[in-house]
Formats: structure tokens, C-alpha cells, sequence
């Protein structure tokens, strides 16, 4: 039976990624509608997927923003898992492009999803879709994006889901005392110096909380080694003491 409502998200992600869907390309769903495009930037156009349910409408929305270090990827990589549960569970998938580093560096990427937002809500009788029931997804890179916009609103949306997502930047190069070739390429960083730190510092989703925020659902696992947990336990708990909802889904071996 098709569900019409975001309060089916929480259960429907965690059930998905726990199965450890691994789709092959190959495999991937094809789009209802391919290629759509979203913005223009430097003359050329940033494109979207649009993975559409059967029936009338209006349904949920949810934007679909990939991982890939900041530097890799497209919209039909790495996050090619959700789209098939989503869409057949009832909500109007859009899975986007953006501009990757080194060549544009931040808050491009953001941007760009920002734009897509805007063009969701501009376009949501178009393709069946709900303009006041919007989620953001992102997993990894796609995580942080989609946090930053959530907890920053200038684009605002009904719920954020960041899965395994960096949200201090700053305390990852401070424990490690290593740029990383992803910062690097993101914010054009040369050396672990307080110059650094107050770029990662103002890029970093937590540094940005406040009161009323939409609702946060975090998906992370115990062993991740790339992003370690914390990083979602730590920004559950500042989420929290500032009255906002936050759900963290740990997956723990």
C-alpha cells in the first residue's frame, strides 16, 4: 500500500540500509524523468533524475543528494539504493547533480543544491509532488551537504536526513592533524594551521545549531573509519539541548 506521509522516512532509510542494499548500475531503476535540468551555472546546465510514483499525488518529496568525497560522483552514484524503496513506497524521488572540487570549491556544492530546492518547490505540480513536504537526503559528502542547508534554512525544508555525515570538520583535522585530500579539494587548504581551522570551522553543520530546527534523522554505523560515529552522537546531543528534534539510527556490531 502506498504511504503519503514523511513519518514513513525514518522506518523505510533504516530498513533499506540495513539490508545492505548494494545495487549493481546495471540494475539501477530508470528514471520517470531523465536529465531534467535544475539551474545553470558558467553556462551550463546542473541536471536532475526525477523517480516518480504511480497515482495522482500530491507525495512527499525527497531530494536525493550522492556522497563522493566532495570530489566524485553523480546523481545516479553511490546514493542508487534509496531510489527504488522511496519511490515505491509512495514519494517523488530527485536525485541532483552539483558541482564538484577542486574545480569549484565551497559553498558551490551548496548552492547548487539550494537551487535544486527552489526548483522542487517551483515545480512540484509538474511532476506530482509535495512543495510543503520535502525531505533532504545525503549520504557521506552528500550528508554534510544536506545538513548544512538544513540546520542553516535558508532553503527551508520539512526534514533533513544525513547519512554518515561529516558535521564538524574542524574536529575531524583536529584530531588527526591532516588536511586530507577531500578538505583540501573543498575548501583549497594547504596546511593544519588556525586559518584552516576557521575555514573548517565555519563549513561544519554543528557550528551553525539553533533553536527550530525541522527534524534530523541520522544513519551511521560503529565502524565506520572515514567518518567515525561520534560525529553523529555529538551533533544528536547539541541538537537536543537546543529543544530540536534529532533521531540517530546507530548501527552497532
Amino acid at each position: 500500500m502506498k504511504q503519503t506521509s514523511l513519518l514513513l522516512l525514518p522506518a523505510l532509510l533504516i530498513a533499506t540500509l540495513a539490508q545492505g542494499a548494494t545495487t549493481p548500475d546495471a540494475a539501477l531503476p530508470a528514471p520517470t524523468v531523465a536529465d531534467i535540468p535544475f539551474t545553470q551555472v558558467g553556462g551550463s546546465n546542473l541536471l536532475l533524475d526525477a523517480y516518480l510514483p504511480e497515482g495522482p499525488g500530491p507525495f512527499p518529496a525527497c531530494i536525493l543528494v550522492h556522497g563522493g568525497g566532495f570530489r566524485n560522483g553523480n546523481k545516479k552514484s553511490y546514493i542508487h539504493p534509496l531510489f527504488a524503496p522511496l519511490r515505491d513506497a509512495g514519494f517523488a524521488c530527485f536525485s541532483v547533480d552539483y558541482r564538484l572540487a577542486p574545480a569549484h570549491r565551497w559553498p558551490t556544492g551548496i548552492e547548487d543544491v539550494e537551487a535544486a530546492i527552489r526548483w522542487l518547490k517551483a515545480h512540484a505540480a509538474e511532476y506530482r509532488a509535495d512543495p510543503k513536504r520535502i525531505a533532504l537526503i545525503g549520504e557521506s559528502a552528500g550528508g554534510h551537504y544536506v545538513s548544512y542547508i538544513g540546520v542553516t534554512a535558508r532553503e527551508p525544508v520539512q526534514a533533513v536526513v544525513p547519512i554518515y555525515a561529516p558535521h564538524d570538520l574542524e574536529a575531524r583535522v583536529r584530531q588527526s592533524q591532516e588536511i586530507g585530500a577531500s578538505m583540501a579539494a573543498l575548501l583549497d587548504l594547504k596546511e593544519v594551521n588556525e586559518d584552516a581551522f576557521k575555514k573548517l570551522r565555519d563549513a561544519s553543520p554543528i557550528q551553525h545549531l539553533r533553536a527550530n530546527l525541522p527534524p534530523f534523522l541520522l544513519l551511521h554505523g560503529d565502524k565506520d573509519t572515514t567518518v567515525p560515529l561520534e560525529q553523529s552522537t555529538q551533533f544528536q546531543a547539541r541538537m537536543l539541548a537546543l529543544g530540536n528534534p534529532c533521531d540517530l539510527a546507530a548501527c552497532r556490531t
